[in-house]
């Protein structure tokens, strides 16, 4: 059953990362030869930016099909670093769109070759309102499907194509002033923004890529909701230290030592193990769940699977 469960969300992952690369190859091709014949700095930055955002979709597609294969004898965690590596080069290449789109920006403000064709402003502004529609909805969906996978991949595709989506809208405001204003130059400045707006985003998700890169611990609400699991056993056990969290591509990992009292069975044990493992992976599907048991070192006149060492409540009914 949970062998399915995975390879439905697989299958859903595949199918997400194979739109994103066909939905970014046609604004690429779109966004250059409007660009081009118009000659308009912005929308070429936008091919640019939008480039970009086709390599990393051919990169996320590439590691998600990497990461989806099982644990080997050289990669007993298996292969969920590979999603984490793709989200770090993702961030990388948005950086580099960034400083490209600054250079051309920047060659125009300062006098370099090449003029805008305001007349033919129209089919650039449909071409960027088209791009941002597009993209909306292409980043709806990877951000939906990440969210219910886990997908670091998936969510950086789609911050990219969000952001896509921002700075297509600040392109098409750029296009209208001129058209309304005549100052050509105003192409170049909303490049600019293009740029400072990616270099933002591309800022973000290197955080991200590099934390789980470096197994940085689990956000701290994700912590807190498995203590809160933990916590609803404590009739059955006595406490829990130790707890540890890190996660790799979709795939969190969790471990911790648990305390169970004196003179417990080692079915018993087992069955409190068991029980904590299938609650903490039906709230964290996936969840890999490695839990060490410790007998409770105490010394109390009582011992009893209910014991007054979890909290108040348990310590005035054990006075009781």
């Amino acid at each position: 059953m949970i062998r399915r469960e995975t390879d439905r969300s697989d299958s859903i992952k595949q199918r997400t990362a194979r739109l994103s690369v066909l939905s970014n190859t046609v604004l690429v091709v779109a966004k250059l030869a409007v660009g081009l014949a118009i000659g308009s700095v912005g929308i070429i930055s936008e091919a640019i930016h939008s480039g970009i955002d086709l390599l990393a979709a051919g990169i996320a597609f590439i590691s998600i099909r990497k990461a989806e294969e099982p644990a080997d004898d050289c990669h007993r965690f298996g292969h969920g670093k590979f999603e984490d590596f793709s989200g770090f080069v993702e961030a990388i290449l948005i950086f580099v769109a960034a400083a490209l789109i600054v250079r051309e920006a920047l060659g125009k403000l300062l006098g370099g070759e090449g003029g805008l064709a305001v007349e033919s402003l129209g089919i650039g502004m449909a071409v960027m309102g088209l791009s941002a529609a597009v993209n909306w909805y292409v980043s709806a969906r990877l951000m939906r499907v990440a969210k219910e996978t886990g997908s670091i991949a998936l969510e950086s595709d789609a911050w990219h194509l969000r952001t896509d989506v921002y700075t297509s809208l600040a392109v098409l405001g750029g296009l209208l002033l001129i058209r309304i204003t005549g100052l050509v130059y105003l192409d170049a400045v909303v490049a600019l923004g293009v740029a400072f707006i990616i270099m933002k985003a591309a800022w973000d998700l290197t955080r991200r890529a590099f934390a789980d890169l470096t197994d940085h611990a689990l956000p701290p609400e994700e912590e807190e909701r498995i203590r809160q699991i933990i916590c609803e056993h404590y009739s059955e056990c006595v406490d829990f230290h130790a707890l540890r969290t890190r996660r790799s591509g979709s795939d969190r990992f969790v471990d911790l030592h648990l305390v169970v009292a004196k003179g417990s069975s080692i079915e018993g044990a087992f069955d409190i193990v068991k029980h904590l493992e299938s609650d903490i992976r039906t709230e964290f599907t996936g969840a890999n769940v490695t839990i060490r048991v410790e007998p409770c070192t105490a010394e109390c006149a009582h011992c009893s699977s209910i014991c007054r060492l979890n909290g108040p409540e348990d310590a005035r009914r054990e006075k009781g």
